[in-house]
């Protein structure tokens, strides 16, 4: 059965980085109908949040990007990766270390004077006393010769030599546990089979595996993924967009959309761009991630998120275009307004908050003008022209695009203007914005009532 786990710390929101590395992993067990774990490492008792440990979680599940098994909290196993620390102690591959943070500046200064890695020296590794009232750190014995080698499935055999390894703390003096040895005592114990990470972890892998084959368990099997650049080829931060998942929600994309652009980033199956979430468990595999850093586009993931809003149901989108509008202070007076709404506008909106930005005057007879729209289309040379397209309205006994036409082109051939001289002015009346769907689109949406209401203000604020 194989098993992939993901493993943040709560030291932070859950970002398109770690987001990606859940989502391989995810696609990785699904595709081969095993099992995904959610473990939080929150052994960093100081700098862990529940804050940030709800970010994850919640964040997750917007993605859907559900587990198996978890959330398994490694707090709550404290005294597993004690008893493991000491059993090796008791063994002989492990050594408490009395060297205090002063001493141990000390060498690490001397070493780099010297031109050496600042590697510790093994002072203690060799002691045959203990000292019962002096704080002791507990370290690894790693062998001082040979190699550790493995097969990464991404990048190949890879090849480490013992001596360029240290003797790295196991154990703290406050008796809390490091990373490298809490992550192989959880992956062993929870039967993880396989480890899909970044590369930037690729330098933990050989103390992770000496650790393995010293307690006695199965080494898993490891896939480093290149990590993710910005356009200008440099590691993805807060500059490229890299913020907190849970703000890609709150700029209006939609899950579908991210979920597909994550799964892109690094990994390719012939040409295609777009995948269902059941196409990417399908089609996953790790043979097909790229060994060069994936470049993170906003243009491109803002394409993507365009065409799954004008591709996905408009009942659906019309549910989470309300949420947006009422997040931006916008009263929806009529609910079925919503489903003509989205229609008129998904053919150009990228995100649900841009597409809510572009809806609001559809729920505001109180519109406000754009200064530079009102200036040239709101003036004493205009006001005849809304005058008789207000007086024409009135007398439809209809609303139908047919009539609603026949009055615009009166009006053009009364005042020997052009058709878009004629249209402009009324859509500025009734939207705000010189850009809007198609007028008559506008009107049928609208309805007879806000149309004249707003033709009238138009007027009323022209005198």
């Amino acid at each position: 059965m194989i098993k992939t786990r993901f493993a943040p710390s709560p030291t932070g929101n859950l970002h398109i980085g770690g987001a990606r590395t859940a989502l391989f992993n995810y696609l990785f067990a699904k595709h081969n109908n095993g099992i995904f774990v959610l473990r939080i490492e929150d052994t960093d008792i100081e700098r862990s949040k529940e804050e940030y440990t709800q970010d994850i979680l919640e964040g997750l599940r917007w993605l859907g990007i559900l587990w198996d098994e978890g959330p398994l909290f490694q707090r709550e196993r404290m005294d597993i990766y004690r008893e493991h620390a000491y059993r090796l102690l008791k063994e002989g591959l492990a050594y408490r270390c009395y060297c205090t943070p002063e001493v141990l500046e000390e060498k690490r200064k001397n070493a780099l004077k010297e031109g050496k890695k600042p590697n510790y020296d093994r002072t203690c590794r060799d002691l045959n006393m203990e000292y019962p009232d002096r704080p002791y750190v507990i370290r690894f014995k790693t062998p001082l010769e040979g190699q550790v080698s493995f097969n990464d499935i991404v990048r190949g055999k890879i090849t480490f030599n013992c001596e360029e390894l240290d003797d790295l703390v196991i154990l703290r003096s406050d008796n809390t546990p490091t990373y490298n040895f809490t992550v192989v005592v959880d992956d062993a114990l929870m039967g993880i089979t396989h480890i899909i990470r970044g590369d930037d972890h690729i330098n933990n892998t050989p103390r992770q595996i000496l650790i393995y084959k010293a307690l006695g368990y199965s080494i898993p099997e490891f896939a480093h993924v290149p990590l993710i650049h910005g356009k200008d080829r440099t590691r993805l931060s807060k500059r490229h967009g890299a913020t907190s998942l849970l703000e890609y929600k709150n700029e209006g994309f939609l899950p579908e959309a991210l979920m597909n652009y994550l799964a892109r980033l690094g990994w390719a199956y012939k040409d295609q761009e777009v995948f269902s979430r059941e196409e990417l468990i399908e089609k996953f595999d790790l043979s097909h991630v790229g060994k060069s850093p994936a470049i993170f586009d906003m243009d491109k993931l803002s394409w993507l998120n365009s065409y799954y809003i004008k591709n996905t149901d408009d009942r659906t989108i019309a549910k989470n275009l309300e949420y947006f509008l009422e997040k931006e202070g916008i009263a929806v007076d009529r609910k079925e307004k919503l489903i003509p709404v989205v229609k008129s506008l998904k053919e150009r909106a990228k995100t649900l908050k841009e597409m809510a930005s572009m809806a609001a005057y559809f729920f505001n007879d109180n519109i406000e003008y754009d200064e530079k729209a009102r200036e040239k289309f709101l003036t004493p040379q205009t006001r005849d022209i809304l005058e008789s397209f207000l007086n024409g309205f009135k007398t439809l006994h209809t609303l139908d695009e047919a009539s609603e036409k026949k009055i615009i082109e009166d009006i053009v051939r009364q005042t020997n203007k052009k058709v878009v001289d004629v249209i402009q002015p009324i859509r500025v009346a009734l939207t705000g914005r010189t850009a809007s769907p198609g007028i008559f689109e506008v009107i049928d949406i609208l309805g007879r009532e806000s149309v004249e209401k707003r033709i009238d203000r138009a007027i009323r604020w022209i005198k």
